[in-house]
């Protein structure tokens, strides 16, 4: 079996590109990176030590797909990640859409002319801005929790936001162009009868993270802690309460290869993939657990809301361990000290990979 990663170089690209190659001895790994990120040419020698076999190239340009060889299937790690794309930093909108939407056309394409099947990471922000705001939520140990009952909106589940949470726009920008990749995927698999699957992640961290205030917080967020770094809680009063689910990008491998090998045309294609009630955090929290191992650090407070925010979401992934007798595997804990050791090794670490 050959597999494509595209993203191969970024952080969960190149921690598939590992697992697999750990996992599935023999199988052929084929990378794609336009290595436009900082740290990303840090991943590319370690890639490339395990005998991946790397291609520069940009999923938005047809062309550079065009050498890449026939494989069975394509792991789509490669889109932009950040909720504020399009909005806010250097990507502009357009850049977001053929990134998000363009790029993906192209991948389906690529997977029609090899027969090939597609897996795409798609995200909890898919899932509408309007319902997650209309979740009520009350604070217990510096975290928002939910008051409101499980059934109160279709999808939210005593476990969290379940598939069948709305997805009616406004989501983001970047959400609205994962929904669009996902189903513009779907509509591929069927009329080229392609395997396809969309895995809606929670928040993915770890060690080597590029973390950024706007994607890898847990990354920037240690590492800025132990670093003595300005941090700030923004939105929400400035409490710090706000709450994610955390998944180590590692926990996905049993899913990817279950779903590589199945046979099965009535299984479920979209699942979420989340770390759950188990490795849901706040900010606060993580200060919390910041402070006890690094010491106090003074963290700043920034009241007003920013664009596309939301107080509280934490995936339900029952319909995962359902079909795909799937769970996570690392503790939210687990992740945090494996960052932090990777802190206080790499003191450099938020310069090279463009966070700070």
């Amino acid at each position: 079996m050959r597999i494509l990663i595209t993203g191969a170089c970024g952080f969960v690209g190149s921690t598939l590109a590992i697992e697999l190659t750990r996992a599935l001895p023999g199988v052929g790994i084929v990378g794609l990176d336009n290595l436009s990120r900082p740290g990303s040419e840090r991943n590319r020698h370690l890639v490339a030590s395990l005998g991946v076999q790397l291609y520069h190239g940009d999923i938005r340009n047809p062309s550079d797909l065009e050498p890449l060889p026939s494989v069975d299937w394509v792991i789509d790690a490669a889109a932009n990640p950040s909720v504020l794309a399009g909005i806010s930093g250097p990507t502009s909108s357009r850049q977001l859409v053929e990134h998000n939407i363009v790029g993906t056309i192209n991948l389906l394409e690529f997977c029609k002319t090899s027969h090939a099947g597609f897996i795409m990471l798609s995200t909890s922000r898919v899932y509408s801005l309007p319902g997650l705001a209309r979740i009520e939520v009350g604070v217990k140990d510096r975290a928002f929790v939910p008051t409101d009952e499980p059934g109160a909106q279709l999808g939210l589940t005593a476990l969290g936001i379940s598939e069948a949470f709305s997805t009616q726009p406004p989501l983001s920008l970047y959400g609205a162009s994962k929904l669009a990749s996902e189903t513009l995927a779907l509509e591929y698999g069927g009329a080229f009868d392609l395997p396809v699957f969309i895995n809606r992640c929670g928040v993915l961290a770890g060690a080597g993270q590029f973390g950024k205030p706007d994607q890898g917080i847990l990354s920037f967020w240690i590492h800025s802690y132990c670093h003595r770094k300005p941090l700030r809680y923004i939105g929400f009063g400035g409490t710090g309460h706000q709450v994610r689910d955390y998944l180590h990008p590692r926990d996905l491998l049993p899913l990817l290869t279950k779903q590589m090998q199945t046979t099965s045309h009535v299984v479920e294609r979209i699942v979420n993939v989340g770390g759950g009630l188990s490795n849901r955090l706040s900010l606060a929290q993580l200060s919390q657990w910041c402070e006890q191992r690094f010491g106090p650090h003074e963290v700043q407070s920034e009241p007003p809301d920013r664009p596309y925010d939301a107080p509280w979401i934490v995936l339900d992934s029952s319909r995962a361990h359902a079909t795909w007798h799937w769970t996570p595997a690392t503790s939210v804990e687990s992740i945090a000290l494996e960052i932090a050791l990777h802190a206080e090794k790499h003191p450099q670490w938020l310069e090279w990979s463009g966070g700070a």
